[in-house]
């Protein structure tokens, strides 16, 4: 997957975000197929982060892999994010984190 089908990706995520109106968010970035160096965390603030502040985002929860650095971290807002973002390694911690509080 290159950069900018990557941004199209979360375009058409955003939009979905919207359209449901979800103020809880997981995203399974198990299988991911594109580097963590192809992202462009500069236009995924200025275009995708306001729309999830904007629907009333309250969470964000990413499913990854095993060994990845983050999992386990407390919950942190990330950059203009109004909301905090957690990282977890299976799907039962992300979903009980996303429906607390």
């Amino acid at each position: 997957m290159s950069g900018e089908q990557f941004n199209d990706w979360l375009s058409r995520f955003a939009t979905e975000v919207e359209r449901t109106g979800r103020s809880r968010v997981l995203v399974d970035a198990l299988a991911f197929a594109m580097p963590i160096d192809r992202m462009d965390a500069g236009w995924r603030d200025a275009n995708i982060i306001p729309r999830y502040n904007a629907v009333g985002v309250e969470r964000f929860a990413f499913l990854m892999p095993t060994g990845m650095p983050a999992i386990g971290a407390p919950p942190a807002t990330d950059g203009p994010a109004a909301y905090p973002t957690a990282y977890f390694g299976t799907r039962g911690s992300a979903m009980d984190w996303l429906r607390d509080g």
